[in-house]
């Protein structure tokens, strides 16, 4: 791999750990002294996705604007990694008017056609229409390929099965994407899943499967951009799992009492593991990682402040964009 391709995955990772570590910040700040989640600028739950990274940016990292991705309730990092508008994602978030939604979807639910992102709070829910798209790919015959990400609990939802299915037997051009971060909600994947890796079970389906240990994302690009390459050609799905990891709760105000290895997860940050890797082949320098830091922060505060900026909705405009 080049350096401007590793330095890039670095940059992009770097953007969403601040984005994501942002909207901690703004998500807490008049939510105190007392936890209350349904008060604040942005009420509701949050799902973060620190920690993550390495998935969202060595898959994305081989998608065309056209080509589509539809995330899970956690899905701010893919968004990034596939160029939705920040601005307008970041107003969504907050409820304002000018977000993607104008206001009406909050977090888990952003959706931007531009560049052909969509997410859903429903558990496997987003395959389906993955399939979707990738049939109507594969009928405009242009090479475009849609990603199906969702997560390792996920994978033992009857639409998971379901789609993977239809992909195998229609051969479509899509690559499911499992993020494994141990944890559904509190259920470790031991508990809930006969299986150690979900990547086995892409045989039974018919397509290739490959599993993804270390939450590295040069190991990520690599076995991405192989499953794509197969999906452009007209070879059919793929399955790509990743062994990634979940820095903080399930959601904001979960206290992961259920979890023994917290203790060992800060050390488990692959952004850092990632600086210090490409320190070491010459790639970066204190001047790099600064800059990085600096344009991703720039961004991030831009976003927020036109969010902070934009009106609220009207309540009498509750029923508006509603199908009747």
């Amino acid at each position: 791999m080049d350096a401007q391709t590793r330095l890039g995955l670095y940059r992009r990772m770097i953007l969403i750990r601040t984005y994501e570590d942002a909207i901690l910040r703004e998500y807490h700040a008049d939510k105190k002294p007392g936890f209350d989640i349904a008060k604040g600028q942005i009420p509701g739950e949050m799902h973060l996705a620190a920690g993550q990274e390495p998935v969202a940016a060595g898959v994305c990292a081989h998608l065309n604007r056209d080509d589509a991705v539809t995330a899970t309730h956690r899905p701010h990092h893919f968004a990034i990694a596939k160029d939705v508008d920040l601005r307008k994602m970041t107003a969504e978030i907050f409820g304002r008017v000018d977000g993607l939604g104008r206001g009406r979807g909050g977090h888990m639910h952003l959706f931007d056609p531009a560049v052909h992102f969509s997410c859903s709070g429903i558990i496997a829910e987003g395959l389906p229409p993955a399939l979707g798209m990738a049939f109507a790919f594969k009928r405009e015959g242009k090479g475009r390929v849609a990603v199906a990400v969702t997560g390792e609990g996920a994978a033992n939802q009857g639409a998971f099965h379901e789609s993977l299915n239809l992909a195998a037997l229609w051969k479509l051009p899509v690559v499911f994407v499992i993020e494994d971060n141990d944890w559904g909600i509190s259920v470790p994947r031991s508990a809930s899943t006969c299986v150690p890796s979900n990547a086995t079970r892409a045989a039974a389906y018919g397509m290739p499967g490959e599993r993804v240990e270390d939450n590295a994302v040069e190991a990520v690009h690599h076995v991405a951009g192989r499953a794509l390459e197969r999906a452009r050609a007209g070879e059919g799905p793929s399955l790509v799992e990743v062994h990634t990891l979940r820095l903080y709760g399930h959601f904001e105000g979960d206290a992961q009492g259920y979890r023994e290895d917290l203790s060992g997860v800060p050390g488990r940050d692959p952004i850092p593991t990632y600086e210090q890797l490409l320190r070491a082949d010459g790639v970066l320098d204190d001047i790099a990682v600064q800059d990085a830091a600096n344009t991703a922060s720039a961004l991030v505060e831009e976003a927020i402040t036109f969010a902070k900026q934009s009106a609220e909705p009207d309540p009498s405009s509750a029923l508006d964009y509603v199908f009747a």
